[in-house]
């Protein structure tokens, strides 16, 4: 485990324990805990730009398109028009 992640997921066990009340001979449930808690968040985790999520989203067909502005405009003067 690097540094870094041994520390939050060491602060992360001990407010575990710290919540539960302090209890004795938990804490490796609560190391476990908070190890999978930071699996889950490196998993989830965009790159600094997001073009990870991105591609990611694109991949799963989530992505919504970006329209021209174009149309928005004639809508607009359709309904400027009508009125």
């Amino acid at each position: 485990m690097s540094r870094n992640k041994d520390a939050w997921v060491s602060q992360r066990a001990y407010s575990l324990w710290e919540s539960e009340g302090r209890p004795d001979g938990r804490g490796e449930n609560h190391w476990a805990q908070a190890l999978r808690e930071f699996e889950q968040l490196e998993l989830t985790k965009a790159s600094p730009d997001g073009n990870d999520l991105i591609e990611k989203l694109k991949a799963a067909g989530r992505l919504m398109r970006v329209y021209d502005e174009a149309p928005a405009v004639e809508s607009d003067r359709q309904i400027k028009a009508a009125r």
